[in-house]
């Protein structure tokens, strides 16, 4: 064994003995339901802001973000920055403060003050789904660093599909019950310590590769520049995606520009439109990320933290798509184009999930190897044990609580979401275990289309009633919601393609970055036809005051 690899392995021991340490260690320190949930509300701002962007840079964006600047050579997917900050500004001044002011635990709660326990079912009912169907397909990501370990360590004998499924799979069931294990012990307050711990060691890797592509490109930024000479390499902003042969944006009607728009992932459009609607949907109705802004002190610190992190995803954003730009030039036209056992130097398109896994493997030295792939290891076990605690939360408080007697007292009741805990690692291992299936045979697909596939076809229908309890007091009831919400699935899988051989040819396929929007509009435009009756609107006003 080499030094490089001892050192490598003892990195990667002392940070896992770290994070289960601090799990252990908050362990003793949840008394009740509000500690285990939401930390006793103690959290300071700047860890949970911390949090929020760990949340956010997990292993799949740590990975996908690079990918997809390798893959298109430009800087199109940070469009969606504009609307993730417009909608953060909307969530710190709207939705943070209604959460606080009903004392929610799980955020749910307050459909039910609103409209009652059917909505407050239902919406909770859609984040669990959804929530596992999400969280349990990160799950795969990290265990790519695996096969890329595998094939340096044995490039005579690459693992096939179903190999790599067998073997992947093992993995992400390991990484699972040891999360389960410390988010079950040690609550949310384990989690965002973590997250802290693990931002800092991806900032740190992150910032390592910029340095390291630049000073390996001849002539840097300004050199791989050079090489980058396609219509759309190194955009910012575009209003349209690729067109028709032979045709121009001038040329076209207004019904083939609209279908452009919607069929193409990252435009103008979509950044203020599209990526508002997705932010506004995943970090205010989403027990996952809102839980985590619920732990602040108050109101005005939660608002702090998610209105910095959004500032801080634009910088973090660019650098992320530019390493994987860099990574493109270095392996076609810079110093690793002129290395045989360096994988873009074999015939062919490599995949773009793959590029970054394998610079971290070959090209890092040893000790920041092997800490950056315990930070990767260790942020998918972080946005999994949040994920963990906040299925497990609103399960027990939205379903079992009502469903089976439990006693009052707190430990018991705490029990019970440690017990969820574990039930739900369970599902979210099912999850990762297909997602690794589809993976390992179909190479070419996106990490961020199957992240984000799964938001778009339900969150919409959640933002719509939300919005519709937060922004009308005499809107909405209990069987128009349902109908609702079922109406906004239903023209997103229509609209989508989720449902084939349903949608008119002349209407165009959106894309996931417009799928939130649509679901919402449908859904709040049935549910404002359904009045709000008289009682259950004197019962809201009772309890908001």
């Amino acid at each position: 064994m080499s030094w490089h690899l001892a050192f490598d392995l003892l990195v990667i021991a002392a940070y896992f003995a770290a994070i289960i340490g601090i799990g252990v260690y908050f362990s003793r320190r949840n008394s009740g339901v509000s500690e285990f949930a939401l930390g006793g509300r103690s959290i300071p701002w700047w860890a949970v802001l911390a949090s929020i962007l760990a949340a956010e840079i997990s292993a799949g964006t740590f990975f996908g973000a690079p990918g997809e600047g390798f893959r298109s050579r430009n800087f199109t997917y940070a469009q969606m920055m504009a609307g993730y900050l417009l909608a953060r500004i909307i969530v710190s001044f709207v939705f943070i403060p209604a959460y606080y002011r009903h004392n929610v635990v799980s955020i749910y709660e307050f459909l039910e003050t609103r409209f009652g326990p059917v909505t407050r079912r239902l919406a909770s009912g859609v984040f669990l789904v959804t929530r596992s169907l999400a969280s349990g397909s990160r799950l795969w990501v990290p265990t790519v660093l695996l096969v890329v370990i595998w094939d340096r360590l044995h490039p005579q004998n690459p693992l096939d599909a179903w190999q790599q499924f067998w073997f992947t799979g093992a993995a992400l069931v390991l990484i699972s019950l040891m999360t389960a294990a410390y988010t079950a012990v040690g609550g949310i307050k384990a989690v965002i310590w973590t997250d802290v711990l693990q931002i800092l060691v991806l900032f740190g890797a992150l910032g390592f590769s910029l340095w390291f592509l630049l000073g390996h490109i001849p002539g840097g930024w300004e050199g791989a520049k050079i090489h980058l000479t396609r219509p759309l390499d190194l955009k910012l902003w575009t209003f349209h995606g690729e067109l028709p042969a032979g045709q121009t944006w001038e040329t076209m009607g207004l019904w083939a520009r609209i279908s452009n728009i919607l069929e193409t992932e990252f435009t103008v459009w979509a950044a203020f439109l599209g990526s508002t609607f997705i932010t506004l949907a995943t970090h205010g109705t989403d027990q996952d990320m809102v839980q985590r802004m619920l732990t602040a002190k108050n109101k005005k610190q939660s608002a702090a933290a998610t209105l910095l992190s959004g500032l801080a995803d634009i910088p973090i954003t660019l650098a992320v798509l530019a390493i994987g730009i860099l990574l493109y030039v270095f392996y076609t036209h810079g110093v690793g184009a002129a290395d045989p056992h360096l994988p873009m130097a074999k015939p062919g398109m490599p995949d773009s999930a793959k590029v970054f896994p394998y610079f971290v493997v070959d090209l890092m030295p040893g000790g920041l190897r092997g800490l950056v792939i315990a930070g990767v290891l260790a942020t998918t076990m972080g946005s999994l044990g949040t994920a963990l605690n906040s299925l497990a939360t609103s399960y027990s408080r939205d379903f079992h609580f009502r469903w089976f007697k439990t006693p009052e007292d707190d430990h018991a009741r705490v029990r019970v979401i440690k017990k969820a805990t574990v039930g739900f690692a369970g599902v979210l291992i099912v999850v990762g275990l297909a997602t690794a299936f589809v993976k390992a045979h179909n190479p070419g697909l996106s990490i961020i289309g199957i992240i984000l596939g799964s938001f778009g076809y339900t969150y919409g229908s959640l933002l719509g009633i939300f919005l519709v309890a937060l922004f009308t007091k005499t809107r909405g009831s209990e069987t128009g919601n349902l109908i609702a919400m079922v109406s906004g699935f239903l023209v997103v899988a229509v609209m989508s393609g989720l449902l084939p051989g349903l949608k008119p040819d002349w209407l165009p396929k959106v894309e996931f970055s417009w799928r939130i929007m649509l679901g919402t509009l449908v859904t709040a435009a049935v549910a404002l036809c359904f009045r709000t009756p008289v009682r259950k609107q004197e019962q809201a006003a009772a309890v908001t005051g």
